[in-house]
């Protein structure tokens, strides 16, 4: 029996080193190496080649290479999650086989949208694996969201009650959990979470590096041989990232990000590495006493009625994924009280505001390099779209002048550098969302309008070509 290799793994990117090293040569984190010892039984020979092995022999392996054309491949059903935001973010349902990991900052609501998922799934046997919470802090969770539910949804959680197609187990030992899985035969399998998991041939403490490795590889090779999909509830640590090593998110198949701030009662589900479809789709839910209920038109919910006479409010259209949304993009300019002026943005990228206000005073004239700039996404979103750059402009300015602007008025440009108004894809659907919540005029990029028919419109879109024109148009 060979020696225990005792090898020292980077918390941050995976690397390995035999020996432990202060800052890590690949990602270039200090003090981010920890040890574990790895056991091994037998001793493998590189690519299973032994001395004086004839070279025409052919080796017994277990699976034999084949050409791509050669292998077999059936278009599966996807498992519907009874979630239209779930779905939408898994690219159209659960991939049987797959391996999803979900993480979320702690009482975010990661474990309250997984089990009001699986108890809506009546028609499939799922084993939930808790390993934080007890069975009956689990039946109690069920029960509030029963006696807070509709009379619709009352009546199916109570049905999956009893008829007990969810069944949960108390278990943090990775070699029971796949006894329950070989005795309960399910069709799908929860793990929450899966720092709390630990297996018997590794040495070390629950929610190590070597840990959650092991069983995450372990759950891996279970989920692609059974054919049964399994859903990773983690954790995240103080920097915002998925706790545990950077090669977690390398084995599974789908990382999806469920964030929002604990003040707002909007949550977005945000897909990060999907192997079965979209990065860039996002479900959008709203907290309530009955849990977590979708949002079907984020417009109406992100959007306020109390802004009409304020300045330093700008309507958006943006698109996240597939959907668009109408978003308010605040701003606030006031008078640098400090000789330092102050540069603030919340849920939109900071570079690019300091970029928007170098276009404002260089190519439009606005001097603001004293005055301090506030800017807020309302509804606690993070937008990455570049269409809403002209809103930001739009904001930044309608502040600095303290004239608000007119209500009905929406609208949608990238801005470059010279202060062009460059254009934005996908204007047929920004412009049927505006109009479908009622707005009257709509600002567009020109070159957007080329072979655009808006003659059956009921909103007036106004085509800009500078900056300076999307100004004119706002302020006169």
């Amino acid at each position: 029996m060979a020696k225990d290799k005792t090898v020292y793994v980077c918390d941050n990117c995976g690397q390995e080193s035999p020996k432990w090293i202060g800052k890590c040569p690949s990602c270039g984190a200090w003090n981010s190496f920890k040890e574990f010892v790895v056991r091994k039984d037998t001793a493998v020979t590189a690519g299973g080649w032994t001395a004086g092995q004839p070279s025409g022999s052919v080796l017994p392996v277990r699976s034999r290479p084949l050409p791509v054309g050669a292998i077999e491949a059936a278009d599966e059903p996807r498992i519907d999650m009874r979630d239209a935001e779930l779905n939408r973010v898994l690219g159209g349902g659960l991939v049987p086989g797959s391996l999803i990991l979900l993480g979320g900052e702690p009482g975010i609501g990661k474990s309250t949208l997984v089990l009001q998922t699986v108890l809506r799934l009546t028609d499939k046997r799922v084993l939930y694996v808790s390993g934080e919470e007890s069975a009956r802090q689990l039946r109690l969770r069920a029960d509030r969201l029963i006696r807070y539910s509709g009379e619709r949804m009352k009546s199916d959680f109570s049905n999956s009650l009893e008829n007990t197609s969810c069944l949960v187990v108390c278990e943090t030992v990775l070699e029971q959990i796949f006894v329950h899985i070989k005795n309960e035969r399910p069709q799908l399998v929860i793990i929450d979470s899966i720092q709390t998991i630990m297996t018997e041939t590794v040495d070390s403490s629950p929610g190590s590096v070597s840990q959650v490795r092991e069983c995450a590889a372990a759950l891996l090779k279970f989920a692609k041989e059974s054919n049964i999909p399994v859903i990773l509830i983690g954790h995240i640590n103080k920097e915002g990232t998925l706790a545990g090593p950077k090669v977690l998110e390398h084995i599974v198949d789908a990382v999806l990000q469920f964030e929002g701030d604990q003040h707002y009662l909007y949550r977005i589900l945000r897909s990060i590495k999907n192997r079965f479809g979209s990065t860039s789709e996002l479900g959008i839910y709203e907290m309530r006493q009955d849990g977590l209920r979708q949002v079907s038109n984020p417009s109406e919910l992100l959007l306020s009625e109390s802004h009409e006479g304020l300045s330093g409010v700008a309507i958006s259209s943006a698109i996240e994924g597939v959907r668009p949304f109408l978003i308010e993009t605040q701003a606030l300019v006031s008078t640098a009280a400090y000789g330092t002026p102050q540069r603030s943005a919340t849920g939109f990228d900071l570079r690019r505001l300091n970029m928007l206000l170098a276009v404002l005073e260089k190519r439009v004239g606005f001097k603001l390099a004293q005055k301090d700039v506030f800017l807020n996404i309302a509804g606690g979103l993070r937008v990455t779209d570049p269409a809403i750059d002209l809103s930001v402009i739009a904001a930044v300015l309608s502040s600095n002048v303290d004239t608000g602007i007119e209500s009905g008025i929406c609208m949608a440009g990238e801005v470059g550098l010279s202060g062009e108004i460059r254009p934005v894809n996908r204007i047929e659907q920004r412009v049927a969302e505006a109009e479908k919540l009622g707005f009257r005029q709509m600002l567009v990029p020109r070159h957007n309008l080329q072979g655009f028919d808006a003659s059956k419109l009921k909103i007036e879109l106004i085509p800009v070509r500078k900056v300076e024109e999307a100004l004119r148009a706002l302020f006169g």
